[in-house]
């Protein structure tokens, strides 16, 4: 969608909700992402610019090859690799996002170490995950103040997480609101 507001620059909003893990493959996610990326691309050059954000729920951690990949939506954890706004591999040129929810990995910040929690009988579990994302082209990057992304767990006097600190599944959903600010 593109978002048109008197006296500010437009941009690209667009928002997404993958298939979720229980029944998609992390191949399939990543060529999902691929392809989502080449419709992003398509539009930012049908529109004329890339200030392009994309947000929603992912179902995939910031690490996973779909977000980072080259060739998937190529969202790295840092403001200035993202400056770069392309990379080339094997001769092909590939846009970045920069995507600021690496920073939301652990609970240093806040008192949840992700977007979602999930907790299984496996040998590796990762126990929280940051599903939930938003991720910018390096041309907003710089609208963008990294301390007003959350990823809330209150909303006015509601909590949305139970007293374990676990996302309130029952009450509100398994997943956890992210709020951003971005003045443009």
């Amino acid at each position: 969608m593109r978002l048109a507001l008197p006296g500010r620059l437009e941009i690209i909003l667009a928002t997404v909700h993958m298939p979720s893990k229980l029944h998609w493959s992390d191949e399939s996610q990543a060529l999902e992402c691929a392809e989502l990326a080449r419709n992003i691309a398509t539009v930012e050059d049908k529109v004329g610019h890339r200030r392009t954000v994309l947000v929603g729920d992912f179902n995939m951690n910031p690490f996973e090859v779909g977000l980072v990949g080259a060739a998937g939506l190529h969202a790295v954890m840092s403001r200035r690799v993202a400056s770069r706004a392309v990379r080339t591999v094997q001769g092909r040129e590939y846009r970045f996002f920069y995507n600021p929810m690496w920073a939301h990995l652990s609970d240093v910040n806040s008192d949840t170490a992700g977007s979602y929690y999930y907790d299984r009988a496996e040998h590796v579990n990762y126990f929280w995950n940051t599903f939930d994302q938003v991720l910018l082209r390096p041309e907003l990057a710089a609208h963008f103040d990294r301390r007003e992304l959350k990823i809330l767990t209150i909303a006015g006097e509601r909590s949305l997480v139970g007293p374990d600190g676990r996302p309130d599944a029952v009450e509100w959903s398994d997943h956890l609101p992210v709020i951003f600010e971005l003045t443009f």
